[in-house]
C-alpha cells in the first residue's frame, strides 16, 4: 500500500478513540474495564508507539473528566503496563495475557499509591491501597474474563487491520 504510514496513523487514532470509548462505555461497571485488553494488544502490534496512544487516552479522559489525582496515575500506570508488555510481545496466548491482565488488574490500586505517598505520607498511601483492594479485586476478575474471552478474536481482527497497509 502506497500509503502505509498514513494508514497506519490513522488506524491507531481511530484505536485510541476505541480505547477511549471503551472506557466511557464501560464507566458504569465499577473496576471493569477493557482498557487493559486493549493496552496489550496494542502494545503486541504497534510497540512502542502504543506509548502515542495511551497518553492521548489518558489526555481525552483528563478532558472529560477534569484534571484530578487519578490523573496523575494515568500517566504512569497504563505506560508500566505497555513496558510490562514490551519485551513480551511475541507470546499470543490468551492465557498467558489474561495472567498479566489479572496481575496488573490486582496491582492497579498499589501502583496508583504514589501520589497520595507524596502528598500525604505512607499512612495516606496504606489506606488508599486497604480501601481500594476489594475494587482491586473486581479488577482482576474482570480483567481475566475480558481477556480469556476477547484476546483471540481482538488479536484477530488487529492483525488483519495492520496487515492492510
Amino acid at each position: 500500500m502506497k500509503n502505509s504510514k498514513t494508514y497506519h496513523l490513522a488506524l491507531m487514532g481511530v484505536l485510541t478513540a476505541l480505547l477511549f470509548m471503551g472506557q466511557v462505555i464501560m464507566a458504569v461497571l465499577p473496576n471493569i474495564e477493557i482498557i487493559s485488553l486493549l493496552i496489550i494488544l496494542y502494545t503486541i502490534f504497534f510497540g512502542r508507539k502504543v506509548f502515542w496512544m495511551i497518553y492521548c487516552f489518558v489526555f481525552l479522559e483528563g478532558f472529560l473528566y477534569g484534571f484530578g489525582m487519578w490523573f496523575f496515575n494515568y500517566l504512569y500506570v497504563w505506560a508500566a503496563l505497555a513496558l510490562v508488555c514490551l519485551p513480551l510481545r511475541k507470546n499470543r496466548s490468551a492465557l498467558f495475557w489474561s495472567i498479566i491482565s489479572g496481575f496488573f488488574g490486582l496491582f492497579f490500586g498499589t501502583l496508583c499509591t504514589l501520589p497520595y505517598l507524596l502528598t500525604g505520607g505512607p499512612a495516606a498511601a496504606f489506606s488508599y491501597w486497604i480501601s481500594g483492594l476489594g475494587f482491586d479485586l473486581t479488577h482482576c476478575i474482570g480483567n481475566v474474563v475480558l481477556c480469556l474471552v476477547l484476546f483471540k478474536p481482538l488479536c484477530s481482527l488487529l492483525e488483519k487491520a495492520v496487515s492492510r497497509a
